[in-house]
Parts: structure tokens; C-alpha cells; sequence
């Protein structure tokens, strides 16, 4: 067998394990697997060698979209602001569609995935580390003043969580557009340096 048929096999056992996910409303095992794809479970253990590599190819699945997203819009030529309502929008377009197409499967692989963060966050880091790479195109070209790349980073993502976390998507699907990213977006553009506002000049809280 050659490589790609091995990479062809491979990813028909785990779209059929996502689909056994999505039919049982739990995490499969390995011997799930083999019973339902009726290979022998050797021939599973070969593919996914620990039970942990076959969550992880999942998971890839589940994330090859949005890395295709951010790789996309981080290389293209669009103007900068731009590119960063292309980043959020586009995951957040895809995200939304998936949670609206069955709210009940996103919900599940939402907790399946908090039950194994440490698997997951690697992505999340990825995810950072591509916006990162947009924030210095931003400050090459005279935005964001005065912040470290870290600090812009954490403060971008604050700005955006609502459109960027799949819980709070769940919660607040209605009341999210790519217009009001749009506006938020902009204003982070108008706005965001590493100046101290007047908001920051209290020494206490006080009643207006």
C-alpha cells in the first residue's frame, strides 16, 4: 500500500468515526471503529496508534478549514484592515453555518473538545500565531502604536471573542453579523495604540 492510499484510508475512517460521533452523542474508540468500519483491529491500531491519535485526526478535520482560512488571508494582498475582517469573518461565517446546520453536534464536539483541551489548544495557538503575523503587517504600516505585538495580540482577541469563541457563538447567534464585526474592526483601526485614555485616570471607582 502506498502512502497516499494509506492518507486515502486514514481519512474514511475518521469521517466515518465523525459520523459515529455524531450518531452515538459520544467519543469513539478505537474498537468502535473497527467494529463499524468491520476491519480487523489491528488493522485500526495500525492507522491510529494510540487512542489519543484518533481523537487528534479528528480534530484536524474539524480544523482544516480554518487553517486554510487564516494561511489564505495572512498571504493575500488585500489591504490590511481588510485582512482582518477577512480573518475573523470567513471563520466566523463557517463556524456559524455549521452551529445553525445542527446545534446539537456542535454542542457535542464543543465538549468533547474542552474534555481534552490539551489536545485542542494547539490550534488556538496557531490561530494566534497567524494574527500575530497580521499585527506586525499592521504596525509595519503605522497601526496599532506603541504595543507589543503580545499585548495587541490580547487585546485584539478580547475585542473579537464574541465572533472567535464557539460558546459564546452558542449563546449569541442571533445577536451576531459581519457588520458588527465590520464596525469593530474599524474602530480597533481608529483606535488601538498603546496611549493611556482617560478611561485609565481614575485612582478608584467613583459614581458619576
Amino acid at each position: 500500500m502506498t502512502q497516499d492510499d494509506l492518507k486515502l484510508e486514514r481519512s474514511k475512517l475518521v469521517k466515518l468515526a465523525m459520523e459515529l460521533v455524531e450518531r452515538k452523542g459520544t467519543e469513539v474508540t478505537r474498537l468502535m471503529l473497527a467494529n463499524e468500519s468491520q476491519l480487523a483491529r489491528s488493522r485500526i491500531e495500525h492507522i491510529f496508534p494510540e487512542e489519543a491519535d484518533l481523537f487528534d485526526a479528528i480534530v484536524e478535520d474539524w480544523y482544516a478549514p480554518d487553517i486554510a482560512i487564516m494561511e489564505e488571508v495572512v498571504a493575500s494582498e488585500l489591504p490590511i484592515q481588510r485582512k482582518f475582517y477577512e480573518f475573523f469573518a470567513r471563520r466566523f461565517v463557517r463556524e456559524q453555518e455549521r452551529f445553525r446546520a445542527n446545534p446539537d453536534t456542535f454542542a457535542l464536539y464543543l465538549e468533547l473538545g474542552q474534555a481534552r483541551f490539551e489536545q485542542v489548544r494547539g490550534y488556538i495557538d496557531l490561530a494566534d500565531h497567524y494574527l500575530s503575523e497580521l499585527v506586525a503587517q499592521a504596525q509595519a504600516e503605522g497601526h496599532f502604536d506603541g504595543l507589543k505585538i503580545d499585548r495587541a495580540l490580547s487585546l485584539i482577541n478580547q475585542m473579537v471573542v464574541c465572533y472567535t469563541s464557539p460558546q459564546v457563538l452558542m449563546m449569541l447567534d442571533g445577536r451576531l453579523d459581519e457588520s458588527k464585526l465590520a464596525q469593530i474592526i474599524d474602530t480597533m483601526f481608529a483606535g488601538l495604540t498603546a496611549r493611556t485614555g482617560s478611561a485609565a485616570g481614575v485612582s478608584n471607582l467613583r459614581l458619576a
